[in-house]
């Protein structure tokens, strides 16, 4: 196994301690893995070409949902949370 996918195995892993943390020990490690992500995807994409690169892109997208549609309204103006309506659904 190389050691791009290696690092993203560990990636998995501090992320998901991350998330086991209270919200409000979240920021600093969360920031730091999200930072980090598109480097190793690109890494990744290099080495092992398209397929295992698209893996890695989705199970980032998966794992951060929230915080890149927090940064997505924001860059694109919207407010950043979503109101629903409020009543029966």
């Amino acid at each position: 196994m190389s050691l791009s996918l290696i690092l993203a195995c560990v990636w998995v892993l501090a992320s998901a301690l991350v998330a086991a943390l209270p919200m409000r020990r979240q920021y600093v490690p969360g920031v730091a893995l999200l930072m980090a992500a598109p480097v190793l995807i690109g890494v990744i994409f290099y080495e092992h070409g398209v397929l295992l690169g698209c893996a890695a892109l989705f199970g980032f997208v998966s794992m951060f949902r929230r915080p890149l549609l927090y940064f997505g309204r924001k860059a694109l103006g919207l407010p950043a949370e979503r109101h629903e309506p409020e009543g029966d659904a």
